[in-house]
């Protein structure tokens, strides 16, 4: 039998994935991340950005908002403030996001904060390339 690791995501407002996995993959803020069975113990912060884990060699792909990742050796624990399934990313509210985002950025009058802007900018960015990556794998 293939060895396999508990993986946990959750949101603030639910759980969005518990099951074993052979692998798990993540943008922390140092990098990406391949977790596999009996990792290291590790503590760290996520990007927003795509999580992706392989299940029977089958790519599951989820959406989180940036959040933390917790590896033991057999469980990993993904909790951020919102996590979806990629299946679930609404594209118009993230193309939306992303122009209200970028209009702030050159609005020098804005209500929107500048670095609060840049996070809007860069959540947004992040779910649209997790809807593009999403498509792309459809496609092979």
């Amino acid at each position: 039998m293939a060895m396999t690791i508990h993986v946990d995501i959750v949101s603030a407002e639910k759980e969005i994935y518990s099951g074993l996995v052979d692998a798990v993959f993540a943008s922390a803020v140092m990098g990406e991340l391949g977790i596999y069975p009996r990792h290291t113990p590790l503590l760290t912060s996520l990007k927003p950005g795509e999580v992706r884990v392989l299940v029977n060699g089958k790519e599951e792909q989820f959406y989180v908002s940036g959040g933390m990742l917790e590896v033991q050796p057999h469980v990993v624990t993904i909790l951020a403030d919102t996590a979806m399934r990629a299946d679930d990313v609404d594209e118009a509210a993230a193309l939306e996001a992303k122009e209200n985002a970028e209009r702030a950025l050159k609005d020098t009058d804005a209500k929107m904060e500048y670095a609060e802007a840049q996070a809007k900018l860069a959540e947004a960015m992040a779910q649209l390339r997790v809807i593009d990556r999403m498509r792309k794998g459809k496609g092979h």
